[in-house]
């Protein structure tokens, strides 16, 4: 009798078994989920302002809907190396709390994508970091990791899904030429991804940022360096660690904060591609 009972069961219980959520992410994405509610109850809040002078007398408030607006949308693209030595190691410090880091996107070797927050979410990957008049990259931009611990060169399948993927946002963005920059170049002296070993130049040509022409011009004697990386949109408060950032993105020879003759042709070069 009670064999019979389990038999009867047996389909149910599979059927459920096959229903149930699975995989290492589960908790994650439940927490993912909650919070994701919670941000909408913040934005549906439409009480009036509850506000008092200095005496104390409470200001006559009121909430009137505009009918003109919509969501913030990111404007940069901020492209790092995970400095890790898996994709699934990167994956576990981003559904950590602990960690406070995150990305909007992370890159396997293999190419795979795995999408981690919606694109008009604050992610936290830029850290303490400043471009231009911006000093918080955060909430302006798109943080895309790329699985690679700093010391080799990036796969090809993986590169390709980046230029996809930078494709996409760029299109369904608008984001500036300008505007597809590397951790190092936000956070220089704290922050060397993605290394020397990223192909910028081959971002370059499809359109994510600049490079410099093959044929470099000598820069005049009235040029000068540090307002030309400033302008550009480096932090140079500590002008040695903007020389090295800037050379570890557009020359990638050598990681000195010195400014040879071929360095200053280049950035000469490139800063009139940024001030065009």
């Amino acid at each position: 009798m009670k064999i019979r009972i389990v038999l009867r069961l047996l389909p149910l219980v599979l059927l459920f078994a096959a229903c149930s959520p699975k995989g290492p992410y589960v908790l994650s994405n439940k927490v993912y989920h909650r919070q994701i509610d919670s941000i909408k109850k913040i934005i549906t809040v439409r009480d009036p302002l509850a506000l008092r002078d200095t005496a104390g007398v409470q200001i006559t408030s009121e909430f009137i809907g505009t009918v003109n607006f919509n969501i913030r949308k990111p404007n940069y693209v901020i492209i790092h190396f995970t400095a890790q030595d898996s994709v699934v190691q990167t994956l576990k410090t981003f559904v950590r709390a602990k960690t406070q880091v995150s990305a909007h996107y992370v890159i396997s070797r293999d190419g795979k994508v795995y999408h981690m927050l919606n694109d008009y979410l604050r992610a936290w990957h830029a850290g303490v970091s400043k471009w231009g008049s911006i000093s918080d990259m955060n909430s302006c931009s798109i943080g895309i990791e790329l699985d690679n611990n700093g010391s080799e060169p990036f796969p090809k399948e993986q590169i390709n899904s980046l230029l996809i993927l930078l494709a996409r946002l760029k299109k369904l963005y608008n984001i500036p030429i300008t505007n597809f920059l590397g951790h190092q170049d936000i956070a220089p002296g704290r922050k060397p991804d993605p290394g020397p070993y990223f192909p910028w130049k081959v971002l370059a040509q499809h359109g994510f940022g600049y490079w410099s022409d093959d044929v470099l011009e000598v820069p005049p004697n009235s040029f000068d360096p540090a307002i030309a990386l400033r302008l550009m949109g480096y932090d140079t408060h500590d002008i040695l660690a903007a020389i090295v950032a800037f050379k570890r993105h557009f020359v990638q020879v050598d990681n000195s904060p010195q400014l040879s003759q071929l360095d200053l042709n280049v950035l000469y070069n490139v800063y009139k591609k940024y001030s065009d």
